[in-house]
């Protein structure tokens, strides 16, 4: 009997010390923290930790970088770029948002299946204090 899968679970984790190449396909939630070279498809969220290095065309309903990441991503909901977050290429999602103290080098296209009919966001979070 198959296990059910809890709201919010990860269901792949890659941890720190791993160094992992190939192609990943996950449902649910997935979290690397490790190094990872190749192609990731999933149709939940993926986590990228602050430890990560990934270098990998990405496609999920969501995807939150905190570590560093080469690759072109497209998101069918939402990308979140979380300090200290590197990003080098080319984001396509509905949605984006970007810490203040993020490095992004690409360019951000804010169109999708779901975004036709509403307008899209991009939200830049900064401090008060400049």
């Amino acid at each position: 009997m198959a296990r059910r899968q809890k709201p919010g679970e990860v269901t792949v984790f890659l941890g720190g010390d791993s160094n992992i190449e190939g192609q990943l396909n996950f449902s649910g939630q997935a979290r690397l923290d490790g190094a990872f070279k190749g192609e990731i498809r999933g149709t939940g969220a993926l986590l990228i930790g602050p430890a990560a290095r990934v270098e990998a065309d990405i496609q999920a309903a969501s995807v939150t970088i905190s570590g560093e990441v080469i690759g072109e991503i497209n998101a069918s909901e939402r990308i979140e770029l979380r300090a200290p977050g590197k990003l080098k290429g080319n984001i396509n999602a509905p949605l984006v948002v970007m810490d203040e103290g993020v490095l992004f080098e690409g360019h951000c296209s804010m169109a999708g299946e779901e975004a036709k009919d509403r307008a899209p966001k991009i939200t830049l979070l900064a401090s008060s204090d400049h």
